[in-house]
């Protein structure tokens, strides 16, 4: 780690969000003896999280000189502390400076004299020492005293904070937040700052404080056991017994009536909320009551009809040279004249086909150009591959949900919420299914009752991967206009992938099912041959002129013998081997080459991309002091670091729940017995109906059928259901 040692000038940015990141400007007294050099007598800029930086005040830097890119070179700091006042001249420089109140340079001069250049330490440890020097005053005494120690808290109280357990970063939050009331903060219940740290962090500085459990830990494990119960599962609600079984993962075990004590407690203070015998994280539960709540006042909205609809639709068709059947209509009148409207179906249903109905006759109603279009209509999916589709299908702008709603993610809030609303009339929402509870509550905040609603997805496909059943929840109240498709119209009546997906929705397979198709084969394999035989399938595509852009595989897990992470490995080495043209960039057991197929894991509206979307590696370049990577998302360049590699994985292979809301030409899908648990209906359904134009899957039919009758994922627990119905009574 480097070291830069200077005074600070200027702030030239700081985070609105109130965490602490900083950018400003140092002037550099001392360096690390690789960049005394470089920098020393010298202005730069620096970043990181700081607390109450004071202009003309001496630090000392941790971190690295780096080329930052976009900003160019920047000392990048990783923790720092207030530059030690010491020598004679230094102390009276501090003494004289505005950090300290009712101190002239004589008065300076006469304190370093007489106390020696100790003498700050002196003066913190008693400060009637000053009272020797001549013409001292108790007033000035005290100004002189309390403005050495307010210098000096903030310092120690960052050690303090890092030495209990707290990153900087979450130091930084902390004394921004609090202030150095931090302190009796902690001392009083370190759980109460579980909005602003994780609850591991805080529960290892809780027992750095504590040798055994409190009352305050006991309520802080019963939140924090619902919140995971309800994250591992997607249910929305827990009943008690599941709540004190879960409990033992925190080392607390408590009886029945010592449990419900403790949750009355959290009742009354809103942090949880009980329901009969359900128990909720009292958010959830006000989510789901907002959801109703704004689908009453959407539903009810006064409803317009519209007298040439079917004349409008026939035109439609003429001018884009398709026919829509009776069920595809109906689809349509409803999205243009009800308030809500929910319209699902299987692959080759013709979903996005009718939304570009639905937009084009809109657009022609009224009429409207292209930007008042876009002020008036908005088509949003939950991740970025999913609204890029929807875009290329309808050429109408599209948007992932995040970025519609303008997320922060350094406070994890909408810009766009019940106070800021969006002002467009038609809403169409794609892939429905992926919606969890949080987001659908948020994007029902951030748009007006008087809208028309459209919600489209396929009710089949896997659930959403945060808590919530919404698109099941909302067919199932029968409260909505809701038109499911049907009839098959994919590519052409030989496609035989829709129906496979038909018929494993309906528990229908047969022996048949898996035959071998034109588009469609399932190679019995033997477990240990099955990467192998991935990689001959590939070979064999590459020969046919098809390479990784073209080829997805598809699997259930990360690990294992057949897992993504193993055949990635043999899947780099065959569609994009080492050759002494190609940049390196080795991360742990992870290898990034120069056009790597790769998968962002985490949204990242700043640099508009999101969980779920794929790249290539464009490019790795050395900068004086590491190397970066660009990425190519759709044709945004992205730059990674290293920390920022934890959020990049190999693509070739990747899971099913990352592949939803995307389409592939050609997918392979691996389906052996050592998959376990991971197999069922839900999961196989989404995989197969990914796949445009071939599938093949390999390993044990075995296996497929097993999977395929496998249920376990309709269990979700929520209670939308119910509060809909109250809500409609």
């Amino acid at each position: 780690m480097e070291y830069i040692k200077g005074k600070f000038k200027k702030i030239i940015f700081e985070s609105s969000s109130g965490n602490g990141y900083k950018v400003g400007l140092i002037r550099v007294k001392e360096a690390s003896d690789n960049l005394k050099e470089e920098l020393v007598n010298k202005t730069i800029t620096f970043t990181g999280y700081f607390y109450d930086l004071k202009i003309d005040e001496n630090y000392i830097l941790n971190g690295e000189y780096i080329d930052s890119g976009k900003y160019g070179y920047q000392f990048k700091t990783s923790n720092y502390e207030h530059a030690k006042v010491e020598g004679k001249d230094a102390v009276v420089e501090f003494l004289t400076s505005k950090l300290v109140k009712g101190c002239g340079e004589k008065t300076a001069l006469e304190i370093v004299n007489i106390l020696g250049d100790k003498a700050l330490e002196k003066i913190k440890e008693d400060k009637n020492i000053l009272l020797q020097i001549p013409k001292m005053t108790e007033k000035k005494m005290d100004s002189i005293y309390n403005s050495i120690i307010k210098y000096q808290d903030s310092d120690e109280t960052i050690v303090y904070l890092t030495k209990l357990g707290f990153s900087m970063k979450d130091a930084m939050t902390l004394l921004n937040s609090y202030g150095l009331s931090i302190k009796a903060v902690l001392e009083e219940n370190v759980y109460t700052l579980i909005d602003e740290i994780e609850f591991k962090t805080l529960d290892k500085v809780y027992f750095n404080m504590h040798e055994e459990t409190d009352n305050n830990r006991i309520e802080a494990c019963i939140v924090e056991a619902l919140k995971e119960l309800s994250f591992d599962s997607g249910d929305t609600y827990s009943y008690i017994d599941e709540i004190r079984e879960k409990l033992v993962d925190f080392n607390i075990v408590l009886s029945e009536e010592e449990l419900t004590e403790f949750i009355s407690t959290l009742c009354k203070r809103r942090e949880l909320r009980k329901e009969g015998d359900k128990y909720f994280i009292y958010s959830v539960f006000k989510m789901e009551e907002n959801i109703s709540n704004h689908l009453y006042e959407i539903e009810n909205q006064k409803v317009y009809r519209i007298n040439d609809l079917d004349e409008r639709i026939k035109r439609f068709e003429e001018h884009n040279n398709v026919e829509y059947n009776n069920d595809q209509k109906k689809a349509i009148k409803s999205a243009l004249e009800e308030n809500i409207t929910i319209i699902t179906g299987g692959p080759g249903t013709g979903k996005t086909t009718i939304v570009r109905a639905i937009v084009g006759i809109y657009v022609d109603m009224h009429p409207l150009g292209e930007r008042e279009a876009s002020r008036e209509i908005a088509l949003l999916a939950p991740t970025g591959r999913a609204s890029k589709r929807m875009s290329d299908l309808t050429n109408f702008p599209a948007s992932t949900i995040h970025r519609y709603l303008k997320w922060d993610k350094n406070t994890g809030k909408f810009e766009y919420n019940e106070y800021n609303k969006h002002t467009e009339k038609l809403i169409i929402i794609d892939e429905t299914s992926m919606i969890d509870t949080e987001l659908f509550s948020a994007l029902l905040d951030g748009i007006r009752d008087d809208v028309r609603l459209v919600i489209v997805g396929d009710d089949n496909q896997l659930p959403s991967v945060g808590p919530g059943l919404i698109l099941t929840d909302l067919i199932g109240t029968d409260l909505f206009n809701h038109i499911p498709l049907k009839e098959i119209y994919r590519q052409s009546a030989g496609s035989s992938i829709p129906y496979l997906c038909m018929d494993i929705k309906n528990h229908d397979l047969t022996e048949d099912s898996i035959s071998r198709k034109d588009d469609f084969s399932f190679l019995d394999v033997d477990v240990h041959s099955v990467r192998d035989t991935i990689k001959e399938i590939c070979k064999l595509s590459i020969k046919k002129g098809i390479d990784e852009s073209g080829i997805q595989i598809l699997a259930p897990m990360y690990k294992g013998e057949n897992g993504i992470d193993n055949l990635n490995i043999i899947l780099q080495e065959l569609f994009n081997p080492k050759t002494d043209e190609k940049k390196e960039y080795r991360m742990g057991e992870v290898t990034f080459r120069e056009n790597d197929k790769v998968l962002q894991l985490v949204n990242d509206p700043d640099n508009n991309i999101y969980n779920g979307d794929i790249g290539y590696i464009r490019e790795i370049y050395q900068n004086d002091k590491e190397k970066v990577l660009m990425v190519d998302f759709y044709g945004n360049g992205v730059f990674y670091k290293r920390e920022d590699l934890i959020n990049l994985k190999h693509a070739y292979a990747i899971t099913i729940h990352k592949s939803q809301g995307s389409e592939f030409e050609n997918v392979i899908m691996p389906i052996t017995m050592n998959y376990g648990r991971m197999l069922y209906n839900k999961l196989l359904y989404t995989g197969i109906s990914r796949a445009k134009k071939s599938l093949t899957m390999l390993g044990s039919s075995r296996a497929f059928y097993m999977g395929s009758n496998n249920d376990y994922s309709l269990n979700r627990k929520t209670n939308l259901l119910e509060k809909l119905m109250n809500r409609f009574s």
